[in-house]
């Protein structure tokens, strides 16, 4: 029996998580079972791939397994932005080769749609609209980025609109930015309130376990998981627990486990929200990549996500929580100076699984052990549709043929240089980005 070395174990603070719906979670496993089929990871591949499999195969159990509560961990952390279109950013245009951001804008929009499809299906609260995304700039730098993604935007087709900072605030409020390019495809929502909502509605056939963290694995003839309270076996084994996987014997080496850091304010009164003024619901992604993301949510709240640390081992620190929230609040002030009495109510970090490489696993990592693993920061698409599509391919299903041959066809995310030549490097590039990143953060 091999150890799993570490298991998730986020920070307590997650405005999204404590802002939604509560529920009761559902008990730990406990005692020695069987199942055909268990996956290990109830975020958003993990819960595609046990709704998708329960309807493949409907006389049997399948078996999903989370470590912490659903929705407090890492797919209840995000920004909330389900993304559509592509955004390679190694090419010039940010579209790079035209013939995969095709088949990239197939897989997201995919994932939107099986997204949606549940949303409107089973009635879940997750204030899912589809309000298109602000990625604004204000030094020149991001400027030229806007102007060369929009560039990749012509030669792929997709519609957008270019407004000038004299405008955004009739859209956002702040005059803050000096331009933005807004694209009318993405999806802004809840996103711990989204996995909560797809966790209660599974089918009856899936039995969902939480707060049962996997400790101990062995493979042979099946794959035995162990945890603080007991065992399963699994004639077929799913991995969906992102860069946890390579504590599972997979892909040592290859994911880099980055931290994002976000906080949410008090709820805007009507005086203020007043004095803000703009659309009631947007979202805003930086022009560079260090930047600050900022929303304006269902509940008259404002987000504020920036600041990165590289936590090898997948967990939290601690300390980083207060050491970014002034740097939220300087970001926040910046751009909302009208509403000077607004504090930051709940600050939280969540991790990315990030290649080196820009490409995720899917497929078969060793005999009845398959993987949907490194979402490269796109996990509320991405997860969904290779969640999905990795269970039609295990069940021989190919109405989406093309997608699967097309991840199947990925050489995967490639070796990391060893430590502590990949600590070194990596801090360093966080730093020099953020701080490159200047009044963008």
């Amino acid at each position: 029996m091999q150890t799993v070395a570490h298991t998730p174990h986020d920070d307590e603070r997650c405005g999204w998580f404590h802002t939604s719906r509560q529920r009761t979670p559902k008990p730990a496993h406990s005692g020695s079972s069987h199942a055909r089929w268990v996956i290990v990871g109830a975020g958003y591949a993990g819960l595609a791939a046990a709704r998708r499999l329960a309807l493949h195969y409907p006389d049997d159990e399948i078996v999903l397994l989370e470590a912490q509560e659903i929705g407090f961990g890492t797919a209840g952390r995000n920004a909330g932005f389900a993304i559509d279109l592509p955004h390679d950013i190694s090419a010039e245009d940010y579209i790079g080769d035209i013939d995969i951001a095709k088949t990239t804008l197939k897989l997201n929009q995919l994932g939107q749609s099986i997204l949606h499809s549940a949303v409107e299906e089973y009635g879940i609260d997750c204030h899912m609209r589809p309000s298109g995304k602000y990625q604004a700039a204000v030094a020149d730098k991001g400027i030229k980025v806007l102007e060369a993604y929009r560039r990749g935007l012509d030669k792929l087709g997709q519609p957008y609109e270019m407004i000038s900072g004299a405008e955004l605030p009739e859209h956002i409020g702040t005059s803050f930015y000096r331009q933005a390019l807004f694209t009318p495809g993405t999806m802004l929502l809840q996103p711990s309130a989204l996995v909560k909502g797809l966790a209660d509605t599974l089918p009856p056939n899936v039995s969902l376990y939480e707060h049962t963290a996997v400790t101990g694995f062995e493979y042979g003839n099946k794959a035995v998981l162990t945890h603080a309270n007991g065992r399963i076996s699994a004639d077929n084994l799913l991995l969906t627990n992102n860069a946890f996987g390579m504590h599972f014997g997979f892909l040592k080496h290859t994911m880099m486990p980055v931290f994002l850091y976000a906080s949410l304010s008090r709820p805007l009164t009507e005086a203020e929200q007043q004095r803000l003024g703009g659309q009631p619901f947007w979202g805003v992604i930086p022009a560079d990549p260090y930047g600050s993301t900022v929303r304006r949510t269902h509940d008259n709240r404002i987000l504020i996500r920036n600041s990165f640390s590289f936590n090898p081992n997948g967990q939290p620190k601690r300390h980083c929580l207060q050491k970014f929230l002034p740097r939220h609040q300087q970001s926040f002030h910046r751009r909302f100076p009208m509403l000077p009495e607004v504090s930051l109510e709940y600050t939280w970090s969540g991790s990315l699984a990030l290649a080196r490489n820009h490409e995720g696993f899917f497929g078969r990592l060793a005999p009845n052990i398959y993987g949907a693993l490194c979402c490269n920061g796109l996990g509320i698409t991405r997860g969904t549709v290779t969640g999905t599509l990795l269970a039609d391919w295990i069940a021989g299903k190919r109405d989406h043929a093309d997608l699967i041959d097309f991840l199947l066809a990925s050489p995967g995310p490639n070796k990391l240089p060893p430590e502590p030549f990949l600590s070194i490097g990596v801090n360093t590039t966080l730093w020099w980005g953020q701080r490159q990143a200047g009044v963008e953060a």
